[in-house]
């Protein structure tokens, strides 16, 4: 027989640490493989592109298996999984367009997945360290409406989207610092 009651906020907020600091890490090594590889276009690009989002929608699958059956925000997490899924697809299909289709799809993926990460974040600030994603979130939206003007404008070069991940890294790390503060408090 299987509980499915909620972790408790310390067992949660350890998940979340983790998973944080894993965020963190694979957002600063994506960028930099971007960055490295900013002048080749086709699969190499088509590949990095994809994964970027396909590993966002693991990571919040993981994060609502981490949850339970908690009354946790889940309808925004699975609206944000959904999302990325798509986004992966369309990214494959317009890296084989244009930069600049890259682009307006990456800004369309930003703003729902942040509007997503924003409401998770104001939902679960109970578990703590989440005040970061919510500016982060924020901030994702804005970037997003940035990088949808750019693709039509026909921007030729998408390395701002690594920019993009780093900041994004930045923000799950300091979240992670905060959860590792709080639950040494706790314990």
């Amino acid at each position: 027989m299987t509980d499915t009651a909620a972790p408790s906020t310390p067992t949660l907020g350890t998940a979340l640490r983790r998973l944080y600091f894993t965020r963190f890490a694979f957002a600063i090594v994506w960028a930099l493989v971007l960055f490295a590889t900013s002048s080749l276009t086709g699969p190499v690009l088509t590949v990095l592109l994809v994964l970027y989002p396909l590993v966002d929608a693991a990571a919040v699958a993981w994060q609502l298996r981490a949850e339970g059956s908690s009354a946790s925000p889940r309808i925004a997490e699975w609206i944000n999984v959904v999302t990325s899924v798509a986004a992966a697809i369309a990214l494959g299909i317009a890296s084989a367009s244009s930069i600049g289709a890259v682009l307006a799809v990456w800004g369309i993926w930003a703003v729902v997945s942040g509007a997503m990460q924003l409401v998770t974040a104001l939902l679960r600030r109970r578990a703590g360290g989440q005040v970061p994603l919510v500016i982060s979130g924020a901030i994702s939206v804005l970037a997003g409406f940035s990088f949808a003007l750019q693709g039509l404008r026909g921007a030729t070069s998408a390395t701002s989207v690594g920019g993009y991940a780093i900041l994004g890294g930045i923000f799950f790390l300091i979240s992670a610092i905060r959860l590792s503060i709080l639950l040494r408090r706790k314990a």
